[in-house]
């Protein structure tokens, strides 16, 4: 495991729980859903249970997050169809990402503690860096120089094509 920061790193304590936990974006409490307002990026691809997004202010080409079309929280919430689809789709990107070229592996992720609009992250990992191996990959997306936004989506309507052929 190589950290993208020099060392000594110093461990630090946890901080007190705060229970109850703040509302999150889309929750009663919480500010309104980016995705439901239309305040995320523009989908480079949709169906009938998702949509493609490109990054903003990301260092990776083809990194995308696929959310759902309709507003849930979590794996648990998805109707049967849905998650079925969610396979398919999940995969048919990753073809898409992988025919981008200079890709060793293809990383979902899952955050859920921003927003309570279900959404998962497609992440390449740039071939041959294997200091970004599994979890380390987003700190090294971290602090590596960002691609402009047109690159990101310029990328992302690629990886949608591929999804179509």
């Amino acid at each position: 495991m190589t950290l993208p920061y020099l060392e000594p790193l110093v461990p630090r304590t946890p901080g007190g729980r705060v229970i109850p936990e703040p509302p999150r974006r889309g929750e009663p409490g919480g500010d309104p859903c980016g995705i439901c307002t239309g305040q995320a990026t523009a989908p480079v691809w949709s169906n009938e249970h998702w949509s493609l997004h490109p990054p903003v202010g990301g260092s990776l080409r083809g990194a995308v997050w696929l959310a759902a079309r309709e507003h849930l929280d979590s794996f648990k919430d998805l109707s049967p169809e849905a998650g079925a689809d969610f396979v398919k789709v999940v995969a048919n990107v990753e073809r898409g990402i992988l025919s981008l070229g200079d890709v060793g592996r293809v990383h979902l992720y899952r955050w859920g503690d921003g927003g309570s609009h279900f959404h998962v992250w497609l992440i390449p990992r740039p071939l041959g860096m294997l200091e970004a191996n599994g979890m380390m990959l987003p700190l090294w997306e971290d602090v590596l120089p960002n691609l402009t936004d047109d690159e990101l989506r310029e990328a992302a309507e690629v990886v949608a094509r591929q999804m179509e052929s």
